[in-house]
């Protein structure tokens, strides 16, 4: 059963807080698709992360909204809060195969078979994960918005609509914030 507007599905989202387990199984059919672009987009080429293919990230995602305490405003709130664990999900992922190229615990090390052209995927995701760290220290709604369009490829009426400002300053957070990184980033 679909919504017929962003306000049916509020109530179903604030059923869902309220216990119903139908609502929150409805929910999830409602926002899947959503769910699955943002981690495509965000994905972009699937040779980057063999290991983590979009379904599994929307996957993972959904297990931790399920399983958080959060009071969901609408759907947009909603989305923003599944760009940040988006954005967790494939910090912690990066982190662990980078700690995995290291050794990762492995006993015996050889040369033999490394591949020297690896991408630097992992890293450049940890460096603007460190960056947004900065970012966020500095100004912590310049981080979000960052967060709702390069983790949640959110359109820019939704993340003022969470944010609750205007379109005009996202798109003034837009440009700081790219130059903030990309500042940081040439570093």
């Amino acid at each position: 059963m679909q919504p017929k507007s962003d306000a049916d599905l509020t109530g179903l989202l604030h059923a869902w807080r309220g216990g119903d387990s139908s609502a929150r199984d409805r929910v999830v059919e409602q926002v899947y698709g959503a769910l699955r672009r943002m981690a495509a987009s965000r994905m972009g080429d699937a040779e980057r992360s063999p290991t983590l293919q979009p379904t599994a990230l929307v996957h993972e995602a959904l297990m931790r909204l399920l399983g958080s305490d959060v009071d969901w405003n609408n759907r947009s709130h909603f989305l923003a809060v599944a760009a940040l664990q988006m954005r967790n999900i494939l910090v912690d992922h990066a982190r662990a195969r980078l700690a995995a190229k290291r050794g990762g615990g492995a006993v015996m090390v050889t040369l033999e078979g490394v591949d020297s052209a690896q991408p630097q995927h992992e890293a450049d995701l940890l460096a603007l994960e460190q960056a947004l760290g900065l970012l966020e220290q500095r100004d912590p709604r310049l981080a979000r918005v960052i967060e709702m369009t390069y983790f949640g490829g959110m359109q820019r009426d939704e993340i003022a609509d969470v944010l609750q400002v205007s379109i005009a300053t996202v798109d003034r957070d837009l440009r700081f914030g790219r130059a903030f990184l990309g500042k940081q980033l040439s570093a």
